[in-house]
């Protein structure tokens, strides 16, 4: 596994070390895990911007948004 330097505000640290002894576990156990959920919080995204053909209609969607263009009302839409 590869390093990384990660600089975190001393009173977050402090925090950390804290929460990792009462839980006796290591601070960078806790950030692994951290990252972990962060990461599967945004698969999702990762998933639609991986798809250039949903990048393409993100993009004309922002478009017609900032243009005015008017939507339909979800009783208009296709089941």
């Amino acid at each position: 596994m590869a390093t990384a330097t990660v600089r975190i505000p001393a009173d977050k640290r402090d925090i950390l070390r804290i929460i990792a002894s009462i839980e006796k576990t290591e601070m960078k156990e806790i950030l692994s895990e951290l990252i972990d959920e962060y990461i599967e919080r945004h698969q999702e995204t990762l998933d639609l911007l991986s798809r250039p053909e949903w990048v393409d209609v993100i993009a004309r969607g922002k478009r017609e948004v900032s243009e005015g263009v008017q939507g339909k009302g979800l009783d208009e839409l296709a089941d």
